[in-house]
């Protein structure tokens, strides 16, 4: 047993556990940077696709409509700097390379698609909301005398 490890049924130390899941609310915490690659538009979006297996990076920029190939290219890279995404070169000519998850990449890939399904499968009601609040805003900007956001009352 380490002598910097809790003696067992001890808890541990409370620093101890926030260094061990990271801080999040920290501005410094690298935790922020993992989540920012994740949960991108472009990160969640690939994650998402890689579930379905092996891909390359055409058919990557393909199936994620809109995606610019610097943005794939840099999502990628990131994702593979934080583990999650696995680059597979061929030696052939032209090159030949693959992107796959990696063990830890399903796991986070899973997580996010838990997020873009439950977006998708309430995206009539968050459209819904959305019309209701403009029309709203609509509707009240002339009796409050407001005009593009600029009061008009003296």
């Amino acid at each position: 047993m380490n002598a910097n490890e809790p003696l067992p049924g001890a808890e541990a130390p409370a620093i101890a556990r926030l260094m061990e899941r990271g801080e999040l609310f920290a501005a410094e915490c690298p935790s922020r940077t993992v989540l920012q690659h994740v949960t991108s538009r472009w990160g969640v979006l690939v994650l998402v696709a890689l579930l379905a297996g092996t891909h390359r990076f055409s058919d990557l920029r393909r199936k994620i409509g809109g995606v610019s190939e610097k943005m794939l290219a840099q999502t990628l890279q990131w994702l593979e700097g934080d583990g999650f995404v696995l680059r597979t070169q061929y030696p052939v000519v032209p090159p030949h390379v693959e992107y796959s998850l990696t063990p830890m990449g399903v796991e986070v890939a899973r997580q996010v698609e838990g997020l873009a399904d439950w977006i998708e499968g309430n995206l009539p009601r968050i459209m819904q909301l959305r019309r209701e609040r403009a029309d709203a805003l609509a509707s009240a900007e002339p009796r409050m005398g407001v005009r593009h956001g600029v009061s008009t009352a003296a």
